[in-house]
């Protein structure tokens, strides 16, 4: 039977007929109306109407602590190389610049792949995803070790490389698994909030142990090979979760938002390369904090452990351990942002506490140059930074109208992030060197790149209060979505049709233009690296 764009207001009396499984959430009253959008789901066979959060709370669970293990296995790996920084200069005998081309050089491929990853998530779904991503992955490790065990910074290069073609998969299918279990308002955010936090204890761990293994071994090629280790257990995590999925999805359905009736696809039957250019101007107005906040926070904590050697006059074991707790020290605060985004909203005005956290902490970087004010900008550094990613990647999901191209959707930020991380990391690099290793000028970038994300925060939050209805929603709490859920409905049908509709899809492709023209920009600071590290 062909799906129609015909929407269906059915009762939860009704939804509940079809099927005798609880909801884990008991907060939708009976008499309440849960409005249905078939063209919502026009990637699933037409099916009966399943009630609101169909796949029991156990088996929820259960999906939230498998992303979670897997989560924690790649985090390990991810924050190494930055804390190694000096360590690796001095092992591979390169420079600043030629250490930045290094870390771009996955910024590059992800880059280059990240756009194409994202509607092919979509498309097989983020179980399939994951589990592909992560061999790839630790083929990709493996060889990074066995370049620093010779010692080549080419060899390593071309590992990072592969690495990164591995991590452009499951960087984006674990959102998009995410997005498929849980509503806005209604879960995202916590469990992305808890995998988030599981993931800063594993990156904690990797970054603070690295120099320490290096050290006590004698060879610092053994911290990658740790990490080898870690990307091997990252592969059971996956295989295990990729069989619970398959079979929560043939056992209990899709779930649906209990506001819009939408049903939350873990795949879909072709590619929506439409509705991933037809995203709303609210969703760019999300990246654009995320394109300075974001690549702050990146690019500051890649240098992070060598700022705290030369700070604080200590050794490089010493400045990990510091510089581990500020990048990681937030994680019991990210559970609680999580929940309190699920149940009272406010993400714009979170957006702007960690904007104003984020400038306090990189001026007092910039101009407070002793230890102790460097110790109290790493303070606030570390609860401000902590904010950053559950905001904007439930923000994210929020603006949304279609679930089922968060993927697409998703990758879009992570391809404007990593042509700005490209950028500033080969600017930055050419400063230090310029300024003899010293971080009096790089720092004063940072603190721009937060001074803009402050900008962009308050101008969304005033707007949302006297201009914009439609950035209203991203304050609603859970009690306004699920009472606005007939208006969510309409307003998405007006930024789809008429008048409106154009008008929206033409604000989208020059959004989209704008992005390619970052990303040109990307390719070409990484290609002014990669020739000037050659000359160095």
């Amino acid at each position: 039977m062909a799906v129609t764009e015909k929407t269906h207001a059915v009762t939860d009396a009704e939804l509940s007929s079809s099927s005798r499984t609880p909801s884990s959430h008991g907060d939708t009253s009976p008499q309440q109306t849960v409005l249905i959008t078939a063209g919502n789901n026009n990637d699933q066979p037409s099916q009966p109407a399943q009630p609101a959060n169909g796949i029991p709370f156990v088996w929820k669970l259960g999906a939230v602590l498998l992303v979670s293990a897997i989560r924690f296995g790649s985090s390990w790996s991810a924050g190494i190389t930055g804390a190694m920084k000096t360590t690796i200069k001095k092992e591979l005998k390169i420079n600043n610049s030629q250490f930045s081309l290094l870390e771009a050089s996955e910024d590059f491929m992800v880059l280059n792949l990240i756009l194409w990853s994202g509607l092919v998530t979509d498309r097989i779904g983020g179980a399939s995803a994951i589990m592909y991503g992560n061999i790839i992955f630790t083929i990709g490790s493996i060889l990074v070790a066995a370049a620093t065990q010779v010692r080549s910074f080419q060899f390593m290069i071309g590992g990072r490389v592969i690495l990164a073609i591995g991590d452009i998969a499951t960087q984006i299918a674990q959102y998009k698994v995410f997005s498929s279990w849980f509503p806005p308002n209604n879960g995202f955010a916590s469990t992305l909030a808890f995998e988030l936090a599981l993931g800063k204890i594993g990156g904690f761990a990797g970054k603070s142990s690295a120099n320490i293994i290096a050290k006590n071994t004698g060879n610092f090629a053994w911290v990658f090979w740790v990490a080898v280790f870690m990307n091997l257990f990252t592969n059971f995590a996956t295989a295990g979760f990729y069989w619970f999925s398959k079979v929560a999805r043939a056992r209990f359905g899709n779930n649906v938002d209990p506001s819009t009736g939408e049903q939350l696809t873990e795949k879909n039957k072709r590619f929506e390369i439409k509705k991933a250019l037809q995203l709303p101007w609210i969703f760019w107005t999300v990246l654009a904090f995320s394109l300075f906040q974001t690549s702050a926070a990146i690019v500051f904590t890649q240098n992070a452990t060598e700022l705290a050697e030369q700070r604080f006059n200590v050794d490089s074991i010493t400045a990990g351990w510091y510089t581990s707790l500020v990048q990681y020290a937030g994680f019991f605060l990210v559970p609680c942002i999580g929940v309190f985004v699920d149940v009272l909203g406010n993400r714009l005005t979170l957006m702007t506490i960690c904007a104003i956290g984020m400038v306090a902490s990189m001026s007092l970087v910039a101009f407070a140059t002793t230890p102790s004010g460097t110790a109290a900008a790493f303070a606030i550094y570390a609860v401000a930074s902590s904010f950053g990613p559950t905001i904007i990647i439930d923000s994210i999901r929020t603006s949304m109208w279609h679930q089922s191209v968060f993927g697409s959707a998703y990758s879009l930020k992570i391809a404007m992030n990593n042509a700005t991380n490209i950028i500033v990391r080969i600017v930055t690099g050419a400063i230090q060197d310029r300024d003899h290793n010293s971080y009096a000028n790089v720092v004063i970038v940072y603190m721009a790149l937060t001074v803009a994300a402050l900008a962009v925060a308050v101008t969304l939050l005033s707007s949302s209060f006297c201009l914009s209805q439609n950035l209203r929603h991203l304050q609603w709490t859970r009690k306004q979505r699920r009472a606005e859920g007939a208006s969510w409905n309409e307003r998405r049908k007006s930024f789809e049709e008429g008048a409106q509709g154009e008008k929206n899809r033409r604000v989208s492709l020059i959004c989209l233009g704008l992005l390619g023209l970052l990303m040109g920009g990307g390719w070409a600071a990484f290609l002014w690296g990669a020739v000037n590290g050659k000359t160095e």
